[in-house]
């Protein structure tokens, strides 16, 4: 559905052929490099594509050279680089998710954390927004709640890895020889850990972040289900592959049946609350590698998500953030 949602209409809209054609990026990029700041492009309706082509990222004029992309704008606004002209900077010109903490806040603004608005609305912050997580609180693409402190991009960038050092750029297979090099022989990425901590409390110390992270995202899942039934009033299910994935659970049962997963009933009980913790909570699903691409940071933003919607924290342990030696 990436690129063949429009071929009933023809062409990909201008708010999506950026990422959903071939010929969108290209553009881009072009009149990026041509504007003011450098980073702020241009994207107009775009013909149907299967997908990618060789010149959506390479330069027909010096193949096969991908494009030379300095620096790349997040949602948040923040500006950021794996260095000049490094070739992942191209992955997160699409990477990168389309909403933001400053998106989110700027819809809730001042509305009370517990009352329902319905001018409130689930923002969803899109999918594979891997580029975001790996840069952490630089991006502020997940939800960063007031008050609280982050982790910024991950050790794998200061050690001057990228996408591209860990994915097969044309079919994004993992390169899990490379995490054997520095992870123990480990050829499974959802086994890798470092250290001993135990962020989910379950007492297993040896579980791959994958887990640790599985763990506190039911957690999450159940808390934001027990708060909108006892706050909002309304009940709530998720469903991963089901647009607008929170629905509204009509028989209370908890579980997300058929004939609820249709757009008609989509969730509307929004309080300022229950949507950043929903949005975290979407963030994590949205991106099956952010384990990886920032475990830690996702542990933080799932840990204040919990929190905040009443949910019991006290067997779970926050990661920390590393005194910066002078």
């Amino acid at each position: 559905m990436a690129f063949r949602d429009w071929d009933g209409e023809g062409a990909v809209p201008a708010t999506c052929s950026k990422c959903h054609s071939a010929t969108g990026l290209p553009l881009f990029i072009h009149e990026a490099a041509a504007s003011s700041d450098g980073v702020t492009g241009v994207t107009i309706s775009q013909p149907v594509s299967q997908g990618f082509a060789c010149t959506t990222c390479h330069d027909a004029s010096n193949f096969p050279a991908t494009y030379a992309v300095e620096e790349v704008k997040f949602p948040s606004g923040s500006i950021l680089t794996f260095g000049a002209e490094a070739p992942a900077n191209i992955c997160i010109e699409c990477h990168q998710g389309r909403e933001s903490t400053v998106s989110v806040n700027r819809a809730i603004g001042d509305k009370p954390d517990d009352t329902v608005d319905a001018a409130l609305r689930f923002r969803n912050p899109h999918y594979f927004g891997a580029g975001a997580t790996l840069f952490g609180t630089e991006a502020q693409g997940a939800y960063e709640y007031t008050g609280k402190t982050y982790l910024g991009h991950h050790a794998h960038v200061d050690a001057g890895q990228s996408c591209v050092t860990c994915h097969n750029v044309h079919n994004l297979s993992i390169n899990t020889q490379l995490c054997a090099g520095c992870h123990g022989g480990a050829t499974d990425p959802d086994k890798i850990r470092m250290g001993t901590t135990d962020y989910d409390g379950d007492a297993n110390t040896t579980e791959g972040m994958y887990d640790e992270i599985a763990t506190v995202e039911e957690m999450l899942l159940a808390a934001i289900q027990k708060y909108a039934a006892d706050k909002a009033g309304s009940p709530v299910v998720y469903d991963a592959a089901s647009y607008p994935y929170f629905f509204i659970d009509t028989n209370a049962d908890g579980v997300a049946d058929p004939d609820e997963l249709v757009r008609a009933n989509g969730y509307a009980s929004w309080t300022p609350r229950l949507l950043r913790a929903s949005y975290n909570y979407q963030w994590v699903q949205k991106d099956p590698g952010a384990f990886t691409h920032n475990g830690k940071y996702i542990l933080q933003v799932l840990y204040d998500s919990l929190q905040d919607v009443g949910g019991d924290v006290t067997k779970l342990t926050r990661p920390v953030i590393p005194a910066v030696t002078p």
